[in-house]
């Protein structure tokens, strides 16, 4: 008997659990688009270059072209759709619809998850290429421009809104901090 190719997997998305049968070679991206219509991560260039797919995945950002589905399994995944909560959008989504960080949105759900990361990345004091003092002691390094675009390196835009991305991001992480501030 030859071993089956597909399986039974539960994804939690968006902290809700979907049950779904999916070929082993099943991406993350087209379980996410094809099999349960969450369409706002994006198929651009299928090979991990372009960043239009990125996810969370515990957190983490992830091109999902490149995810497994069923390695996907037991992971909390964030997309696009759940970024927000409720009705009140994210920093990071405020942020691109207040400073025009998008011109024709296709890319925008991956840069806008990619960005909620790198804040995070960035608070929780994990270097880029271009930090200055990578000692763990020295902390986070300034949130500068050229720390961001290093940063978001991974996601292109083909309308060419990167200075408006990377005043949005500049934004979402100063509203994050003023609000950790404000709880501490």
């Amino acid at each position: 008997m030859a071993p089956s190719t597909s399986s039974a997997i539960t994804l939690n998305i968006n902290g809700e659990k979907y049950t779904l049968s999916v070929d082993h070679r099943t991406t993350l991206l087209d379980a996410l688009r094809e099999r349960l219509d969450l369409t706002g991560s994006k198929k651009g260039c299928d090979q991990g270059q372009c960043g239009a797919c990125t996810v969370l995945l515990d957190g983490r950002r992830a091109v999902s072209c490149l995810q497994f589905a069923v390695a996907a399994e037991g992971r909390e995944i964030t997309t696009i759709e759940g970024v927000a909560e409720g009705d009140r959008l994210h920093p990071v989504q405020q942020a691109f619809l207040d400073l025009d960080g998008y011109q024709c949105g296709y890319c925008t759900p991956g840069q806008i998850c990619s960005a909620v990361a790198v804040i995070g990345e960035h608070a929780a004091g994990w270097p880029s290429a271009v930090t200055d003092d990578v000692r763990p002691e020295a902390g986070p390094p300034p949130l500068t421009a050229d720390e961001i675009r290093e940063r978001m390196s991974g996601n292109l835009c083909r309308c060419g809104a990167y200075v408006s991305i990377v005043q949005a991001i500049e934004r979402a992480a100063a509203t994050a901090s003023e609000t950790e501030e404000a709880v501490a």
